[in-house]
């Protein structure tokens, strides 16, 4: 097997990747393209495995393993914090997140002042 074609694919596909984490607007659509990178890496440890045997016999399909793993996380927090997100916005557009605290961070309800803060 020829390994140019599956670097080149994997290449493109990190390619689209990141230019949907750079373009994209919505968190699930963001949440994919890291995902399609995650499986160029995966591709491209597949491949090397392949190609190369002489250093350790499958270490590139248990690392691609430990990538599909760490995937399936991401996309369980990420997707649990774009359900948060929807909850509190009603959107899941990444440019309407504030990057700073909000100014009031109880929610419209009155701060509880402590006894030792009081006399201050």
């Amino acid at each position: 097997m020829r390994p140019v074609i599956p670097y080149v694919t994997a290449a493109l596909l990190f390619g689209l990747g990141v230019y949907g984490v750079l373009r994209r607007r919505n968190a699930v659509l963001v949440l994919m393209s890291v995902e399609l990178m995650l499986n160029a890496v995966n591709l491209i440890l597949v491949t090397a495995d392949t190609t190369a045997r002489a250093v350790l016999p499958h270490s590139g399909q248990v690392f691609a393993l430990f990538v599909i793993v760490l995937a399936a996380a991401e996309i369980g927090v990420g997707l649990a914090i774009v359900l948060q997100l929807y909850r509190l916005r009603a959107t899941v557009a990444v440019d309407d997140v504030p990057l700073t605290e909000p100014s009031d961070p109880v929610g419209g309800r009155e701060p509880v002042v402590l006894e030792s803060e009081a006399g201050r």
